[in-house]
């Protein structure tokens, strides 16, 4: 491990991913301890924190006759829609009391706009709209990033597959993830981080 080209990313540890949470992954507060723990391994750590406004056009609520886990159309694709979920200052949208955050040299929120959803750390759900991230990852002179967090098949996957489209190495530590496996979401998501060369380790 290079302490100067390595950056850890620690998604969205958040209280609503956790169980008891909103969006609740299963298990999700089991990627704490080990996050911790990688944490003192490297001099670059990121953390980042879904953000959302009460009405954002991600959530169900905001759109009437619908409910969490359809789909709609939005002029950047397909949207899931999900309960409401780490809107900003909530209880929610903090971060799992148990996560050191004082190893943090950057905290990326995300999904703040109200009218676009963003699951990668690096871009919003349009593709095209950038967090900072990547700017800010090249400044530290970081080539390459572990990823660990929630979800696998979400926001770890999209920033896996964003570092790799940005030219970074991507690692995805697999045990320091937990996935919320939404019809089959899970398999889909670690074929296509190996298709586009991300190192999934165990």
């Amino acid at each position: 491990m290079d302490p100067v080209a390595d950056a850890l990313l620690v998604v969205d540890v958040q209280n609503d991913f956790c169980p008891g949470g909103a969006l609740a992954v299963a298990g999700g507060d089991e990627v704490v301890a080990p996050a911790n723990a990688l944490m003192a391994r490297f001099a670059h750590v990121v953390l980042t924190q879904d953000w959302h406004p009460p009405d954002h056009r991600s959530f169900a609520s905001a759109h009437p006759g619908h409910r969490p886990f359809e789909t709609v159309a939005m002029p950047y694709g397909e949207q899931t829609l999900w309960p409401d979920h780490c809107v900003q200052g909530s209880p929610g949208a903090a971060f799992h009391a148990e996560l050191d955050t004082r190893r943090a040299s950057l905290i990326v929120r995300k999904g703040a706009r109200p009218a676009i959803d963003s699951y990668s750390t690096f871009f919003e759900n349009d593709r095209r709209t950038p967090t900072g991230l990547g700017g800010a990852l090249r400044e530290m002179g970081v080539s390459r990033v572990f990823l660990c967090g929630l979800a696998t098949d979400y926001c770890v996957q999209y920033s896996a597959l964003d570092a790799r489209r940005l030219g970074f190495e991507a690692v995805v530590l697999l045990d320091a993830c937990r996935a919320i496996d939404l019809d089959g979401s899970l398999a889909a998501a670690l074929d296509a981080m190996r298709q586009a060369g991300v190192v999934l380790a165990p």
